[in-house]
Formats: C-alpha cells, structure tokens, sequence
C-alpha cells in the first residue's frame, strides 16, 4: 500500500517534501522550492530505494555554512515517517 507523507522542512530554500512510500522503498519524492536540478536529481536517484539506505546516504550533509541542506531534510523527513509509522502501530 502506498502511502504519501509531506514534511515541513527548516533551514532550506525547499519548504515541503512529499514522499510516496510503498513498503518501505521509496516511490516518488517532490521538493517545494529550493534548487531544481539538484533535486530532480536526488528525486531521480532516491526512486526505488529502501528508506533506511537513503537516510544512511543522505543524513548530515551540509548546504555551504548551513547546518542542513535539501538531502539532510529529507533524511529528516524520511526519519519523521518512520516514526509516524511506528506510533501508528
């Protein structure tokens, strides 16, 4: 089953992520704002993997001087849904 999950992200030139996951492999990402290319192509290169690798990958990179950037929100946001899904249990 599908489901769509939307985070509202902090410290980025990105506003929202929504996420479709589908038992535990992710579906499709979208980005509010920020850098276009540079996510088309992390929404490229997430597209079928499982969520705990993207997290892995993704988590604590940094945007110049910033302490989060557009891959580490969705680190985030993908943190955020497991523990929805766990609370939900």
């Amino acid at each position: 089953m599908t489901e769509v999950f939307e985070y509202q992200t902090t410290g980025t030139c990105s506003k929202m992520i929504q996420v479709k996951i589908n038992n535990g492999i992710i579906e499709d990402v979208n980005f509010l704002g920020g850098c276009n290319g540079n996510l088309k192509g992390i929404k490229s290169l997430v597209k079928g993997m499982k969520i705990d690798d993207v997290i892995e990958r993704l988590q604590g990179i940094r945007c110049g001087e910033k302490p989060t950037s557009c891959p580490d929100q969705f680190a985030q946001c993908l943190i955020a849904y497991k523990a929805n899904s766990l609370a939900k249990l």
